[in-house]
């Protein structure tokens, strides 16, 4: 054991029963005070490692070594034991939970057969104010914004007793000010002897709070460095093989005959007595992307559920090239207005997981007269259109009757996008269509919806990501509780911060200036 290692890992390999290696003796040590980046493209074995360490997958081989001695995980339950936790990019909270009760669930102190409530609440109250956490114990996890869900769940793990910390993604659905202010304290952790394992794909963001940084390619670990010694374009080539970066006005092709595609006028959607949308005005023009950015929770999902025929404002009209969209079936919306969505779930919305890559490939369109005769498919070619969107759309895989679950995070993406694209929709709504994808396909997703716009076709970008709204979008509305606060049809010079002031609700523009702005070029 290297006596400067808290955990190490000694030749780790994980093979499935279907074959697939995910892991290919890979051997790593993690500093105790460290923040230790875990980076490579979506199925280089990331997740299969850290899911290793947690005790989510057992390895085929190899050793766990824990402040020197071997251990194995029967469940996270051990991981968690001796010191190992792990924040998931999906909170694991009770909503109708207060923090403590969250904070405490699972290791509630007793007093005489009686939870202590008092007790748990002094440690979890010490623990908040030793790094600064602004948490109320007694408020309600649903009431709390997604940056301080994120706090709760870091405080579960201190609680708990964790010395090891493994943040997967922490900062996808944060502000830039609640990534800033979440940096800030895992250096706190840092300094206070905590091991960060932070794995992430925004390279940048990496450079910035990291000790080493870890590369995995294809299963393999490739190299770790020293963070302050390897430039961004270094660690993109080590990962993929090239530099990768969010630039792409070359491609953008300017369109002079574009035509209001979406038209949104007063669309208001209540929940009890909750507006969830608030006289929501906007247009969407073909040859252009509008970008949505916004904290998550402030509209963007009832956006995307009135657009697409999920629910019915309560009030307003939306219409897509003069059709209606309400009162329609999601069917009709896609076969009568050409409206297409690549949903923000790819897992639970965008695939049937244990359908083969071809009948995903088909599925928005299976009754399509070219792939549908009636009474029976026409396999050759729904064969021959699935070799090919494999084939251009770079997907990763054995063949096109492949299990689509078992494919990488990246690559079931690109079967969505290729799905959705191929539609040649009028309009294309791509919610988070690059959330836990990595820079390769991330780009690659980005030149393709780039095409579609570039073919006249109007496109709504919802993304977490500011980096990629900014560079993918030709305008953007930002919003906050339900309304559109800020417009920008210009975007050079329109940095993240800027964005982030009003997506927390610091800056807003006036709503008659955003209506102004919107339709002036209309």
């Amino acid at each position: 054991m290297n006596q400067e290692y808290i955990l190490e890992l000694k030749d780790i390999a994980k093979v499935y029963d279907n074959g697939v290696v995910a892991n290919k003796k890979i051997s790593v040590g993690f500093r105790k005070g460290e923040i230790h980046a875990i980076v490579g493209e979506n199925g280089a074995g990331k997740s299969t490692l850290m899911k290793i360490i947690f005790g989510l997958e057992k390895p085929t081989s190899g050793q766990i070594l824990y402040d020197g001695k071997e251990v194995t995980f029967a469940s996270p339950l051990d991981s968690i034991a001796i010191g190992i936790g792990m924040v998931h990019q999906h909170f694991m909270l009770v909503p109708s939970f207060t923090v403590l009760q969250n904070i405490v669930l699972g290791d509630e102190p007793t007093r005489f057969s009686f939870i202590d409530s008092r007790k748990s609440k002094k440690k979890a109250e010490e623990l908040a104010k030793q790094y600064n956490f602004q948490l109320s114990m007694d408020e309600k996890v649903e009431n709390l914004s997604v940056g301080m869900k994120q706090k709760v769940e870091i405080l579960k793990l201190l609680y708990k007793g964790a010395k090891v910390l493994i943040l997967d993604e922490p900062t996808a659905v944060l502000t830039p000010q609640e990534t800033e202010q979440l940096f800030v304290e895992l250096k706190k952790f840092k300094e206070s002897g905590h091991t960060i394992i932070f794995i992430s794909h925004k390279l940048n963001e990496v450079k910035e709070i990291s000790d080493r940084i870890s590369v995995i390619r294809k299963g393999e670990l490739i190299s770790t460095h020293n963070t302050n010694e390897v430039s961004l374009e270094s660690i993109s080539e080590l990962m993929i093989g090239r530099r990768i970066e969010y630039e792409y006005s070359h491609i953008k092709k300017e369109i002079k005959d574009k035509k209001i595609t979406l038209k949104m006028e007063n669309v208001t959607l209540e929940s009890g007595k909750i507006r969830l949308l608030d006289d929501i005005n906007l247009i969407a023009k073909s040859g252009e992307i509008l970008g949505v950015v916004g904290v998550e929770g402030n509209g963007q999902s009832e956006l995307v559920e009135v657009l697409f025929g999920y629910k019915k404002p309560t009030t307003g009209t939306i219409d897509v090239n003069g059709t209606s969209l309400l009162n329609k079936k999601i069917k009709d919306i896609r076969d009568q207005a050409k409206v297409a969505y690549i949903p923000e779930d790819r897992m639970r919305q965008g695939i049937a997981d244990t359908a083969s890559i071809a009948e995903n490939m088909i599925s928005s369109f299976y009754d399509a007269k070219e792939f549908n005769h009636k009474m029976f498919m026409n396999h050759k070619a729904i064969n021959k259109l699935s070799e090919s969107l494999i084939d251009s759309y770079s997907v990763v895989c054995q063949s096109k009757d492949t299990e689509i679950g078992s494919l990488s995070g990246g690559n079931i993406q690109k079967v969505v996008v290729a799905r959705e694209c191929y539609a040649n929709p009028e309009l294309l709504i791509a919610e988070q269509p690059t959330r836990g994808v990595d820079v390769g396909s991330a780009s690659f997703i980005h030149e393709r919806l780039i095409e579609l716009r570039n073919n006249n076709k109007a496109l709504v970008l919802l993304s977490a990501d500011l980096g990629e709204a900014l560079a993918v979008s030709d305008k953007i509305i930002v919003m906050y509780e339900g309304q559109i606060v800020g417009f920008f049809k210009e975007l050079s010079g329109v940095t993240e911060s800027e964005l982030g002031l009003y997506m927390l609700g610091i800056k807003q523009q006036e709503k008659k200036e955003i209506e102004r702005a919107m339709y002036e070029e209309a």
